[in-house]
């Protein structure tokens, strides 16, 4: 599966950027490597959903125990797709992944999960219980995603990323209210976010920065820096903390 960038360690002693990589970037480079091609009415994850419409992956739909009442399909539309998973996967009970889904390798998920459709993840993705996600997010390789997370439509997130328990994330930025594009965040690859926090709609939390627990976040984070209280203040990230996570 693809890596959105290099290593962590190559950029240990770089300085902030002043300017965030584009939402585009991170999601052609992770399309353009999994063999995917997006649908054609849409070209990228700001501007509508992106359905999945081919894979390198053999689509072969797994069985599971009946008492574990998993839903592995469920179909939300006419001609959606059955999704696609890698090898060596644990999909644990009451777990639910709709269609046009496509995951990796050494997937493994807690009880309770909701995968929404038009979802991509990488290779070696713990997702943990009571988790949703609502679809049209793009996950990279290497990630961990603890219990009770939220995840909204058209969010990112890159390779080597820690998400704590209880995290949110919101894309709306004046929910009900008012029409507006709805923008789900960009973790960038590195990144370590902090249980209980909350996000404003369309944060890009940059590379290898941290977000402390209990923070709430209205303004992006820019890379190797330390988001912590409520609103979150931004602080350079100490030397010592700049190395890549270890999950």
């Amino acid at each position: 599966m693809v890596r959105f960038m290099g290593g962590l360690n190559e950029n240990r002693n770089s300085k902030p950027k002043d300017e965030f990589l584009d939402l585009d970037d991170s999601y052609n480079r992770l399309m353009e490597n999994r063999n995917i091609r997006p649908n054609n009415e849409f070209s990228n994850l700001n501007d509508s959903p992106v359905g999945v419409k081919e894979s390198s992956r053999p689509q072969v739909a797994p069985r599971f125990p009946p008492e574990d009442n998993i839903q592995f399909g469920v179909n939300y539309k006419e001609g959606s797709k059955p999704p696609v998973i890698g090898n060596n996967y644990t999909i644990r009970s009451n777990s639910i992944i709709y269609n046009d889904v496509v995951i990796g390798d050494d997937f493994r998920t807690g009880h309770n999960v909701v995968i929404r459709e038009n979802t991509n993840i990488g290779d070696d993705v713990l997702i943990g219980t009571n988790t949703v996600i609502e679809g049209d997010v793009v996950i990279g390789n290497n990630v961990s995603i603890q219990s009770n997370v939220y995840i909204p439509t058209n969010s990112v997130i890159e390779d080597n990323v820690f998400i704590g328990p209880c995290a949110c994330f919101t894309n709306d930025k004046y929910p009900v209210r008012v029409k507006y594009e709805l923008k789900g965040p960009k973790i960038r690859r590195g990144a370590s976010i902090g249980g209980n926090t909350t996000f404003l709609s369309g944060v890009e939390i940059g590379e290898g920065s941290i977000v402390a627990a209990g923070a709430i976040v209205i303004h992006s984070v820019p890379p190797f820096y330390l988001a912590i209280g409520t609103p979150a203040k931004i602080k350079p990230l100490a030397d010592h903390l700049k190395v890549p996570n270890i999950l």
